[in-house]
């Protein structure tokens, strides 16, 4: 487990979340493949010292926030023309998701 005073892990996910380009998504999961640790890890920097980054744009692994967070999300996600799915307007997860291993 990572520990959560380390200034550097938390500096390397929020640097990270910060170039998710707008409209696009990635995963707790894939934030931690780039800098260690594992989702849970990158959800608790989230949670902790995520509010100055665009945190929305950081989903579980299904393509959902928790749902505390939906409302704020989702206004997030229409603001930037996030893909979002006929009917449901659930994340478009095929569409929506941006590797940060790759950039793409």
């Amino acid at each position: 487990m990572i520990d959560l005073v380390d200034e550097g892990y938390v500096e390397r996910v929020l640097e990270l979340v910060e170039q998710v380009p707008p409209g696009r998504v990635t995963t707790y999961g894939s934030v931690a493949a780039v800098v260690g640790g594992g989702p849970r890890q990158v959800g608790s920097v989230m949670a902790r010292y995520g509010g100055p980054v665009p945190w929305w744009r950081v989903v579980r692994a299904d393509g959902t926030l928790p749902p505390s967070h939906d409302d704020r999300a989702r206004a997030a996600y229409l603001a930037e023309g996030t893909p979002l799915r006929d009917g449901s307007g659930a994340l478009d997860m095929r569409r929506a998701f941006w590797d940060p291993a790759t950039g793409d």
